[in-house]
């Protein structure tokens, strides 16, 4: 809720996705919900250049979620929360499950950064969502038109 709260403070189209009900429960108002079974299938629907954040309470459902989103080249950014530990672990399911090896370089985990040790929910968040503009400011440099930094689309992705 804290990732949800951060974001909606800024100039982005944001949408939490989740697979319990009780989750989406007092978001903030700008924010869309999406109650999914399967999260990882709605992964093709973020539009190009969009992000995502992945922060579930499953490994499992983490690591479906990301592959999914770490097969398209087209969005800003795919970050999780976790640990070096973890980002190891999915780093040795991915090529298991025959991806290539540079698929885990685009991963950010973990998110938020490595220089603010503060691990409070709302620091993380801001950390986040800085880390998630700043990502979709480098997509917006380096894409051709429509998608450059003065195209509208450019501030409805996250």
């Amino acid at each position: 809720k804290a990732l949800a709260q951060a974001f909606s403070l800024l100039p982005l189209s944001v949408t939490v996705v989740e697979t319990r009900a009780e989750e989406l429960q007092d978001l903030p108002q700008t924010v869309s919900s999406h109650l999914a079974a399967m999260p990882e299938a709605l992964v093709k629907t973020i539009p190009p250049g969009g992000s995502v954040v992945i922060v579930t309470h499953d490994h499992a459902l983490d690591f479906l979620i990301a592959r999914e989103a770490l097969a398209r080249q087209d969005l800003a950014y795919v970050g999780m929360i976790g640990s070096q530990t973890k980002r190891a672990t999915f780093a040795h399911w991915l090529s298991r499950e025959g991806a290539p090896p540079s698929m885990i370089e685009r991963l950010i985990l973990p998110i938020g950064g490595s220089i603010v040790k503060d691990k409070r929910p709302q620091v993380i968040a801001s950390l986040v969502a800085s880390e998630v503009l700043h990502a979709i400011h480098r997509f917006d440099e380096a894409a051709p038109a429509p998608f450059g930094h003065d195209h509208p689309a450019s501030q409805d992705r996250a």
